[in-house]
């Protein structure tokens, strides 16, 4: 298992990506972030402060902070202790 602090920066998103064989937990702590998901990233779903999300393996997605002025944090959990090293980028179909 693995748990870090994420911080997305204002108005910055991370590429889109899936990860291999294992599962992720986001509790999002300060802001608004809008995650995409699903093959074309066709799925939408907007996270606010106190509220979970959670993000099967091998679902394509990516995050973005909606606050142009603040950056967003948010607790992640995965289910594998070398998580890193399992992340593919993902190109939507």
């Amino acid at each position: 298992m693995s748990m870090h602090l994420m911080t997305i920066p204002p108005g910055a998103k991370s590429e889109p990506h899936y990860h291999v064989g294992y599962e992720t937990g986001i509790y999002v702590l300060v802001g608004k972030v809008l995650t995409r998901w699903g093959a074309k990233l066709e799925n939408e779903v907007i996270s606010e402060a106190g509220e979970f999300l959670f993000i099967p393996a091998g679902v394509p997605h990516e995050a973005i902070n909606l606050s142009t002025t603040e950056a967003a944090r948010a607790v992640v959990a995965r289910n594998h202790p070398a998580e890193q090293d399992q992340i593919q980028p993902y190109v939507a179909e």
